[in-house]
């Protein structure tokens, strides 16, 4: 898998992906702390609110931003944004009001939409090896993984000797780092983009999207890890502080066995999907987290809440949930040509994480009015009718076609 680090672009672009995790790593603690700061025990709902502005900027602004930036040169769209959300971070240690979380959030999260979609697109392009840009997909995974675990230690480290006002210095530090790695990187060109009316550029990508029958399957798939998945990284707190008496750490240590799980199937994907096509494995992944997370919520309704238990059954959900996520990339590839790859990224970006902006809230006030175990296996029941509609939407013919050329119209 490491072999295609030795593509020398591919190599500074996730390097430049690195560097920007790690910055938004230090960012997520960073923000806690300052809203701390501002609000005292309202913190979580300020937390929660910068949480919705955030999936708003994704799922609203992803497409406008497409929209308005098509035709751009990629590699100036990537620059700018990187510097946008260095911009924002600056910003950040010289607030003194809630509003201005929310405000630089925002514009911070505006930037994000607009370079996450662009930057995935771009790929494809650099490794058209379908092998190497699985290898690609799967060490992604692995990045964002690698974060969840080695950013919030590093800032540990950082606040032993210094204010927590430092760490937004590090985010600021690591967008201009990823500004940079693409300054020095020479993209392959997009291809010729076809003038087109605005209208039509912004519903391009969603029209495009749901017209391919994998893709609408894809977006179910994204519906039902959504439905579980937001009740561990909501609910895994009041899980394990209220519901088990464990402590701080042992959050940690139940996320970190989350990432775990999720980090062993990247590093084995790439050699199962050279042998199974990626309808059996994404479905197989689907259904698996669905019925996982029955099982889970039937046994914490049985008394049946062993903390060993926890840790697998979370390291399950990790792994469940990259085998959906991984192979994402490539039926997104295998559906678009070059010149609408970018709408189709984008589109992917805005929905998916529409996905999560229902199921975010939805986790969060089931918990205190139905308890947690019926809040699991309600979102694991939708989840099986999730599951259920992507096998339907999803015909096995479409499974393994190669790719399709986008329409002209």
């Amino acid at each position: 898998m490491l072999r295609v680090l030795r593509h020398p672009v591919f190599a500074r672009l996730f390097a430049a992906q690195i560097v920007a995790l790690m910055g938004t790593g230090l960012l997520t603690v960073a923000l806690a702390l300052l809203a701390y700061d501002l609000a005292g025990d309202r913190a979580g709902a300020v937390l929660g609110t910068a949480l919705t502005i955030k999936m708003l900027a994704y799922v609203g602004v992803s497409p406008l931003a497409a929209a308005v930036f098509a035709g751009l040169p990629r590699k100036a769209v990537l620059i700018g944004a990187d510097l946008v959300r260095a911009a924002a971070a600056l910003m950040l240690p010289f607030i003194s009001e809630i509003w201005q979380i929310y405000l630089l959030i925002f514009v911070l999260q505006t930037a994000s939409a607009t370079f996450s979609p662009a930057f995935q697109a771009a790929i494809p392009d650099v490794l058209r090896d379908e092998e190497a840009y699985t290898n690609a997909l799967s060490l992604s995974r692995l990045a964002f993984d690698i974060e969840t675990l080695v950013s919030p230690a590093l800032a540990g480290g950082l606040l032993m000797v210094l204010s927590y006002n430092t760490l937004f210095l590090g985010t600021v530090v690591g967008f201009l780092a990823s500004a940079l790695l693409i300054l020095r990187t020479q993209l392959p060109p997009q291809g010729e983009v076809r003038s087109r009316p605005f209208l039509d550029r912004l519903t391009r990508g969603t029209r495009l999207y749901l017209a391919e029958p994998r893709l609408r399957g894809l977006l179910a798939l994204n519906m039902a890890v959504a439905a579980v998945i937001a009740f561990v990284l909501v609910d895994t707190v009041v899980l394990v502080r209220a519901g088990s008496g464990g402590s701080e750490s042992d959050v940690a240590l139940a996320l970190a066995a989350f990432g775990a799980g999720s980090m062993l199937v990247a590093l084995v994907l790439p050699r199962v999907l050279r042998r199974v096509p990626d309808r059996m494995v994404m479905l197989t992944g689907g259904a698996g987290l669905s019925l996982l997370g029955l099982a889970y919520g039937l046994a914490m309704l049985a008394g049946v809440g062993a903390w060993g238990v926890l840790l697998v059954v979370w390291a399950g959900f990790g792994a469940l949930n990259a085998a959906v996520l991984t192979p994402a990339g490539r039926l997104l590839k295998r559906s678009s040509g070059p010149e609408d790859r970018p709408a189709l990224f984008t589109a992917h970006f805005a929905l998916s994480h529409a996905c999560w902006l229902l199921a975010y809230p939805t986790a969060g006030l089931l918990g205190p009015v139905i308890g947690l175990p019926g809040t699991l296996l309600l979102l694991a029941a939708f989840a099986v009718v999730a599951v259920a509609v992507a096998v339907r939407v999803w015909p096995k013919d479409r499974a393994k076609t190669p790719a399709s050329q986008s329409s002209s119209g």
